[in-house]
């Protein structure tokens, strides 16, 4: 059985460009969909400078590591848990159209042969966690027990989206730990602010805990704008969702989560210490978040997914300005 385009990546580098016996594959762990990677990587490279903001330390060879290796894990961890969601999913995915011809439910890609897949990117992926701090490898083994029950949360609550968002922004935690490792192993600790303090877990400091709870709020918002693709189909197969549940109220709705999202992330910023500059750019990235909510209507499945796909855009912005604010420290 050939390979078709799926019908929310209509045209991808996979369906252009890989061998045919590649792609069921390629799509099993979203590969033609890297959206998803980015969303899942982003945070993690937020928390890893937050850090170097905190020590106030240029970046040296391990921190470079730390960005390749949270790069390579992001792409791993996202196609392991795309391809656990779609065991889990397949007789749901079956009925909905935009998931029908998913590799799983297609037929393309057996059961086992998905268990399998996920084995393998979970092992190199745990090889890449060993070279973190303990704290971080401690996380990371953590994540597995969010990972492992997010397929289940649409069957359980309204709010499957919530808990993707203490899923997927994981990697701020990590990131600050395994950052943070080196530093107090070196007997450094991070500057302390007028409401910043190291924790005794590893270096975890409040900053990096303000920016995790933002971001998880981001989650909320961006994934309930992917959810208004399903609304119909999730009403006709009983899935729950934030979509279904704000109704009418959705653009509202985001709106709460993207101030709550803006709030926590100045805040993280201020007990870091970052400088002015942080508080320049960081108005863009709240200015990107308020598009969006403008553009926000229920009944228009493209826009939706057009929207979704902006966030990378936004996370990058976050990125930059919390890079902005190490680089321009007070006096």
């Amino acid at each position: 059985m050939t390979s078709a385009p799926l019908p929310d990546a209509p045209t991808n580098w996979v369906d252009r460009h890989a061998p045919e016996g590649l792609k069921p594959w390629l799509k099993l762990g979203r590969f033609d969909r890297p959206i998803g990677i980015w969303l899942l990587l982003l945070p993690g490279w937020q928390g890893i400078a937050l850090t170097l903001a905190q020590h106030r330390k240029a970046p040296d060879l391990y921190d470079a590591w730390l960005f390749l290796g949270f790069a390579l894990g992001a792409g791993l961890m996202r196609a392991a848990g795309c391809a656990f969601n779609d065991i889990v999913d397949r007789d749901i995915d079956a009925k909905v159209a935009r998931t029908a011809l998913r590799p799983i439910p297609s037929g393309q890609i057996s059961v086992k042969q998905a268990l399998a897949f996920v084995v393998v990117c979970s092992l190199i992926s745990l090889l890449i966690l060993l070279t973190l701090g303990l704290t971080a490898i401690a996380l990371g083994v953590a994540s597995l027990a969010l990972v492992a029950a997010y397929p289940f949360m649409k069957r359980i609550t309204w709010w499957p989206q919530a808990w993707l968002g203490l899923t997927f922004n994981w990697g701020v935690l990590m990131g600050f730990a395994a950052a943070t490792a080196v530093y107090l192993a070196m007997g450094f600790y991070p500057v302390i602010g007028l409401v910043d303090f190291p924790l005794r877990l590893g270096g975890l400091a409040t900053s990096a805990l303000l920016l995790y709870l933002g971001l998880v709020f981001w989650t909320l918002g961006y994934d309930t704008l992917y959810a208004l693709q399903d609304i119909e189909d999730d009403a006709m197969v009983g899935v729950k969702s934030s979509a279904r549940r704000l109704g009418p109220k959705v653009r509202d709705g985001v709106a709460f989560f993207y101030i709550l999202t803006v709030i926590l992330t100045v805040g993280a910023g201020a007990t870091a210490g970052l400088g002015p500059l942080f508080y320049v750019a960081v108005p863009a990235f709240a200015a990107h978040l308020a598009w969006q909510v403008n553009r926000t209507r229920s009944d228009d499945p493209a826009l939706a997914l057009r929207l979704f796909r902006s966030n990378r855009d936004a996370g990058f912005i976050l990125l930059f300005a919390i890079i902005l604010g190490a680089v321009s420290w007070p006096f």
